[in-house]
């Protein structure tokens, strides 16, 4: 396949996909079977933010300015995470097209949703059955892309050395608030922070918060999440934080759903949500910039930051928008 047909093919998938005549109420039943995270709530919003892409236009505007083969014999591993629905599929997406043979290695926890998508581009189009491959082991790939936690990215950098790589380790995405936001800018701020239930590296774990900032006022106007304690999994996580803190007497606050504390810290429990007062905007662009490498995006009003990305839109990336800031494309270009 050349790239024209490539892009036409993975076009032509979402629209199937979406077809209201393929019923894709099993896939999904077993893809929450084997992780309860994984609600109908939280595919359909890892589907419709993957298959945004998958447009024509899209994906010809995105893939202009690089030069990518017609074909490559390459085999590229992908070892996947787990920790939200489809959290693999930009690398897919970008082996697939860059005409490279793909082979991934799933995470446990996700072995379902992104199989039965690539079996319903085989469909469409069975040259991909050469193209796609799920493997258990990578010892004979010419590249890896690797995302995982901070202790198996170590892992991943000692045994791929030899290897061109891209190893990505944990993230956390941070929202600035100002103290004058709307009433609608922090009702959309509140998708950031629980879509997935807070598992994503594109989930706001922490705010900063001017001096004298009401924290609690954002409670009022996130009643609409409350249903996030109807999953199990996070209210035994939010369970055992709230005792926590109630047995030592640490200072938080909480809506029966959510609780927030001040901290330092990037990285926030499951039910939690950390804050932090800030002078000013300079003083707090320090900070940010000692913790580059710990954050994946930050949320905040226009204008505010550069390099910032609106309420509500953390978790609905644009096809160009490379995790860790590295161009996929570029490396796979380079193989």
């Amino acid at each position: 396949m050349n790239l024209e047909e490539r892009i036409k093919s993975l076009a032509t998938l979402k629209k199937v996909w979406l077809d209201n005549d393929f019923d894709k109420s099993t896939i999904y039943q077993l893809a929450n079977q084997q992780n309860n995270w994984f609600t109908n709530s939280s595919i359909n919003s890892a589907i419709a933010s993957a298959f945004s892409f998958l447009e024509q236009d899209t994906l010809e505007n995105w893939l202009h300015g690089y030069n990518i083969p017609e074909s490559s014999e390459k085999k590229v591993g992908v070892i996947m995470a787990g920790n939200i629905p489809l959290v693999g599929f930009h690398d897919w997406l970008c082996v697939l097209l860059s005409g490279k043979i793909l082979y991934a290695k799933l995470s446990s926890q996700d072995q379902i949703l992104l199989r039965a998508i690539s079996e319903k581009l085989i469909e469409i189009e069975p040259r991909w059955s050469t193209k796609i491959l799920f493997v258990d082991r990578l010892n004979e790939v010419d590249a890896i892309i690797a995302t995982g936690s901070n202790n198996s990215a170590r892992y991943f950098q000692y045994y791929f050395s030899k290897k061109p790589h891209i190893i990505r380790k944990n993230r956390v995405s941070v929202a600035i608030l100002d103290g004058l936001e709307s009433p609608e800018e922090i009702i959309a701020l509140g998708k950031d922070v629980f879509t997935y239930f807070g598992l994503g590296c594109r989930n706001v774990s922490k705010l900063f918060v001017p001096k004298g900032f009401e924290v609690a006022h954002v409670y009022s106007h996130w009643e609409e999440f409350a249903g996030v304690q109807d999953n199990h999994k996070y209210k035994n996580n939010y369970d055992y934080q709230r005792s926590m803190y109630l047995i030592n007497q640490t200072a938080h606050f909480d809506n029966n759903f959510l609780i927030m504390k001040e901290s330092k810290e990037m990285y926030s429990p499951i039910g939690v949500l950390y804050f932090e007062y800030y002078e000013n905007i300079a003083s707090l662009s320090l900070i940010l910039e000692g913790e580059r490498d710990n954050i994946q995006a930050i949320v905040a009003k226009k204008g505010i930051l550069e390099n910032t990305i609106y309420f509500g839109e953390a978790q609905t990336p644009f096809v160009s928008n490379y995790a860790d800031g590295i161009d996929t494309i570029e490396f796979l270009n380079q193989l």
